[in-house]
């Protein structure tokens, strides 16, 4: 079907416009596209009116297409042969879609816990604690609650090692990520299992659990029949982190004190100095064999994200492939970024697989964004992965992880409809 609804796509246009028409098409739509992209880089790296000439000339440029469609009266070919490419993708990314073995991780039959100890941030996620009531909930389940209330520098570590010595034998946490990996470190210090309880802000790690991140109380299901999943963690300078570590880019915009108080000022703000080299130490990363310099961005996660998007920044199907995933990115041109978001180069992003890497700088210190919280660390600064260290106890009936849509590649397209032949 994809390739059948490829031919058609290209097909109507040639029939009811001619090759003069097709031409026209063909330059004055992927014009726009091009000017489009192209001023939207020009949008995030710009300062001053030069940043707002390029975004009204990055919202003009699709109406000016459409119209010029219009009036030659080709809108409905461009319609009907869109409808079609939608058809060829979908059907292509059904036909290159893995098993849902690839995304399930196995579960553990375990008992439920005697003495469970969880870390709840009231502040967290907008105050889904009181807003869901899980203190009482996670009460009346048996678990002990200690709340985060006071100043923010609370030492969580010392916390839970308290509750160890005290004979907690589960740890949970309902907060954000950063703290829900300082207090897995200790669960895994003890071999103890550990308990997420989706009432962050973002949910990334609950998400990749598989868990139910619009209602946090669903998680608490585990501490009455849950089961078990062995899933890896990753350590950066010796820190642990359940989700990533970035450098360059991202590391600088969560430093930045605005950033908390509000994102997106702070991040149109500082990209255009970032994404044109003149803020930030230099950096080297080395992973296994490679090195690649001078990137502006990378980002460090434990177990690689999925590939069907531009950095590879949508999911982590599963959590248990022991290895991190490296993402770097080098934009030195806008014509480098309109290769990179138009899927036709792959010129300036890398991404690799390994258990180890490095990421040096011609700086004593740098940026590090841990799990989306900003810290300093020495350089160089190593970043590891330890296979099936962490127990998490997730409730035994949750939604899933959903699996990662397949990248669009017509070389495996073409292998993979010859393999379906009988």
């Amino acid at each position: 079907m994809a390739f059948v609804s490829a031919a058609v796509a290209a097909a109507v246009p040639v029939l009811a416009a001619g090759f003069v028409g097709v031409v026209a098409l063909l330059i004055v739509g992927t014009g726009g596209v091009v000017v489009a992209v192209a001023a939207l880089y020009s949008f995030v790296t710009r300062f001053g009116i030069l940043r707002w000439i390029s975004l009204a000339v990055a919202l003009l440029a699709p109406i000016i297409v459409v119209v010029s469609f219009v009036r030659a009266n080709l809108l409905w070919v461009v319609v009907v042969s869109g409808v079609l490419a939608v058809v060829t993708v979908g059907a292509a990314r059904i036909a290159l879609r893995g098993s849902d073995s690839d995304s399930t991780m196995p579960e553990y039959s375990v008992p439920p816990p005697q003495r469970p100890f969880l870390i709840m941030n009231p502040r967290s996620g907008g105050g889904k604690v009181s807003k869901y009531d899980l203190v009482r909930k996670a009460e009346e389940l048996g678990a002990r609650v200690a709340l985060l209330e006071g100043p923010e520098d609370i030492d969580v570590t010392a916390l839970a090692q308290e509750a160890v010595a005290d004979g907690a034998d589960l740890l949970g946490v309902a907060g954000g990520d950063g703290t829900q990996a300082l207090v897995a470190a200790v669960a895994v210090e003890h071999d103890l299992p550990f308990l997420v309880i989706s009432a962050g802000t973002r949910n990334h790690f609950a998400m990749d659990l598989g868990l139910d991140r619009a209602d946090p109380t669903r998680s608490l299901d585990a501490l009455r029949d849950g089961v078990e999943l062995r899933v890896d963690l990753g350590t950066v300078n010796g820190r642990p982190f359940v989700n990533n570590a970035s450098f360059g880019v991202y590391a600088e915009i969560v430093r930045s004190p605005a950033y908390r108080d509000d994102k997106t000022a702070t991040v149109l703000a500082l990209l255009p100095d970032l994404l044109n080299g003149h803020s930030g130490p230099r950096l080297v990363a080395r992973i296994g064999a490679i090195a690649v310099a001078g990137p502006q961005a990378i980002l460090v996660s434990n177990n690689p994200y999925g590939s069907n998007d531009l950095a590879g920044l949508s999911h982590r199907v599963r959590l248990d492939r022991g290895v991190l995933g490296a993402v770097t990115l080098s934009v030195t041109s806008t014509r480098e970024a309109v290769g990179l978001l138009r899927r036709t180069s792959v010129r300036g992003l890398s991404q690799d697989t390994a258990t180890e890497l490095t990421v040096d700088a011609d700086a004593p210190e740098i940026p590090v964004g841990v799990d989306g919280e900003s810290m300093l660390l020495e350089t160089p600064v190593r970043c590891a992965i330890r296979p099936a260290a962490l127990r998490v106890r997730v409730p035994r009936n949750r939604p899933g992880v959903r699996p990662a849509a397949a990248a669009f590649d017509w070389a495996r397209l073409w292998q993979t409809a010859h393999r379906a032949r009988p």
